[in-house]
């Protein structure tokens, strides 16, 4: 456990596309002091990065293109900067999306997202949560907070840290590298969102 959280400092990209509000209050209950970059300031690569997207894959990419930051997030990733990316700001890391045919994502994981062909969408609630290996930092199931109607399908399945069930079993965290990346909504889960929050912040250290 970092004892030190009162001197860390997270870039929060904001592009008009995600609950940035949410993910602020999060972070100032784990006294993280956050900046926001994309609209008027470029990503430093100095600071673990945290993207909270919201919308459609195509609205999230066509807005992180014109924000001039699509190139520079993909550069600081690939510089090994922390990314944590949340809801759209996890599947954007993929190659495309059923949802927005034809339109490019980061392409930092291989695979597509795809739609839920069953069931009622979108999975708006609470589910469960389960770790996948037994060296994850996130090492409990816990209850999270969903709202979508696509899922990240990797390609390579070792980058998935996390499952969960809706009709289908489906990847509901990425692991990569410095990549780490939530389907759900970490900061409206409660104690257990908190936990994987903190967990990711005390890594980045």
């Amino acid at each position: 456990m970092n004892t030190d959280k009162n001197k860390r400092t997270i870039e929060l990209l904001d592009i008009g596309a995600g609950n940035t509000g949410s993910v602020r209050r999060c972070l100032n209950r784990l006294g993280i002091e956050s900046i926001s970059v994309g609209k008027d300031r470029v990503i430093s690569g100095d600071l673990p990065v945290i993207f909270p997207g919201v919308g459609s894959f195509g609205a999230v990419m066509r807005l992180l293109e014109a924000s001039g930051q699509k190139e520079r997030l993909v550069e600081v990733i690939e510089a090994g900067v922390p990314y944590l990316g949340i809801c759209v700001g996890m599947q954007v890391l993929l190659e495309g999306s059923e949802e927005s045919p034809g339109v490019a994502g980061l392409g930092l994981i291989e695979g597509m997202v795809k739609k839920f062909d069953s069931g009622k969408v979108p999975q708006i609630g609470w589910n469960l949560v389960e770790p996948q290996t037994e060296t994850q930092t996130e090492n409990n199931s816990g209850y999270a907070y969903f709202v979508n109607s696509y899922y990240a399908a990797p390609k390579n399945e070792a980058v998935i840290s996390h499952r969960s069930q809706y009709y289908r079993d489906f990847a509901s965290g990425i692991k990569k590298d410095n990549i780490t990346a939530y389907q759900f909504h970490p900061e409206r889960s409660g104690d257990y969102g908190e936990s994987l929050m903190e967990s990711w912040l005390d890594a980045t250290n």
